[in-house]
C-alpha cells in the first residue's frame, strides 16, 4: 500500500476536525482519564497523583524538579499534588540542608504499601483498551516516537494574514 504524502491532501481537509491527529491524542486521553478516575477510585488518587506516586515507586526518592522532568510538570503544577498526596500520608517531602531551594518526596510506608494495591492498575487499563498487549506495546513506542519527534521540531510559519 503507497503511502500518501502531504501534497496528495486536499487542504481542506486539514481543517476538518476528524482529520486533526491532535484531537484524536485530546479524545483518547479523556477516555482514559475517566478509565483511570474508575480504577484509581478505590486507591483514592487521581491520575496526576498515580502518575508522581508511579515515578516514586520505581525511582525511590527524588529532587522535585526531577519528578516534574519525568513527567513533563512544571513545579507550580507538581507542588500541589505533592502537598495532596503528603496529607494522605503517602509521600513525604524534605527541603535539602545544602540548598534550601531544592526539595525531595519520597514515598511513605503507606505510599509504599499503596504500590502493591495499585499493581493491577496497569493490566485493567490494558484490557480496557480492547487491543492485544504486543498492540498497546507498538502504540506506545509509536507515541514515544511522536513526541520525540516533535520536541525536536520547530512550530512551523504561518502564512499572512490575507
Amino acid at each position: 500500500m503507497a503511502e500518501t504524502t502531504l501534497s496528495e491532501v486536499p487542504e481542506e481537509d486539514f481543517l476538518r476536525l476528524d482529520q486533526q491527529i491532535c484531537f484524536a491524542l485530546h479524545a483518547a486521553s479523556r477516555a482514559f482519564n475517566g478509565v483511570y478516575r474508575g480504577a484509581l477510585k478505590e486507591l483514592g488518587l487521581t491520575y496526576p497523583q498515580y502518575l508522581v506516586m508511579l515515578v516514586l515507586w520505581e525511582h525511590g526518592e527524588l529532587p522535585v524538579k526531577r519528578i516534574g522532568e519525568h513527567l513533563r510538570l512544571d513545579s507550580g503544577t507538581l507542588s500541589p499534588l505533592l502537598k495532596r498526596l503528603e496529607s494522605a500520608g503517602y509521600v513525604e517531602r524534605r527541603r535539602s540542608t545544602e540548598d534550601e531551594r531544592s526539595v525531595t518526596a519520597r514515598p511513605t510506608a503507606a505510599g509504599a504499601a499503596l504500590r502493591e494495591r495499585a499493581r493491577a492498575v496497569p493490566r485493567g487499563i490494558a484490557a480496557a483498551t480492547g487491543l492485544p498487549l504486543d498492540r498497546v506495546r507498538a502504540l506506545r513506542e509509536e507515541l514515544h516516537a511522536l513526541t520525540r519527534a516533535l520536541d525536536d521540531a520547530h512550530p512551523p510559519p504561518l502564512p499572512p494574514p490575507a
